[in-house]
Formats: C-alpha cells, sequence, structure tokens
C-alpha cells in the first residue's frame, strides 16, 4: 500500500527492505533530486497508540545507520536526503488510513 501510494505521489521506488548490519530500511525512494530513506508503519486502530508513534529515538538511529551504510555502498551524486515515515492505520471492517511524514525526524 505504501509503495502504490509512493508511485502516485511520483516517487521513484531505489530499494525495498533494505539491510545493513543489523537494521533494515523499508522504502528508498526518489522524491525529484531528494534521496528519501523510508519507514512504515501498520497497526490495528489506535489502541496501543498511533503507527509514526513508534518510531522511537531507538529506530530512528538504527535507520541513520542503515543509510549511511546504504550511501557507501551506493555514493549519491550531490543530493539532499531525507527521512520519512508513512503510517498505516487498519480501521474497523478493514478500512484503512495512510499518513505520509516528511522530513519526520534529523
Amino acid at each position: 500500500m505504501a509503495e502504490m501510494y509512493l508511485k502516485k505521489e511520483n516517487f521513484q521506488i531505489i530499494a525495498r527492505n533494505f539491510r545493513f548490519l543489523k537494521g533494515e530500511i523499508d522504502i528508498i525512494a526518489l522524491d525529484q533530486e531528494c534521496l528519501v530513506f523510508i519507514e512504515v508503519k501498520t497497526r490495528t486502530k489506535d489502541t496501543f497508540g498511533f503507527p509514526e508513534e513508534f518510531v522511537s529515538r531507538s529506530k530512528q538511529k538504527q535507520i541513520r545507520r542503515v543509510a549511511e551504510g546504504y550511501l557507501m555502498l551506493h555514493p549519491p551524486e550531490e543530493r539532499q536526503c531525507r527521512f520519512d515515515v508513512i503510517a498505516i492505520t487498519v480501521e474497523d471492517k478493514g478500512q484503512t488510513v495512510l499518513q505520509h511524514f516528511r522530513n519526520a525526524f534529523d
């Protein structure tokens, strides 16, 4: 669902489930000239909190390390980078709500 949304928003998907050391980035994409590292979180309703709340400081640190690994293996041209979060909430009757948080963390 997140990937379909990104394609509709004209993102170019570069990689899915990129692993480096002990971490993983769900989606790496280009948004025009910006390289975007995207964490996707899905939760059922908001019983235990919203999906975006589960991207803790330690998770952000891990994503940053994996992003650094990606950049070492795939040196980009001069490009800006950012970290986004896509939060998907599955509500009653299977309806889903997707929220895209750009620049979700530094």
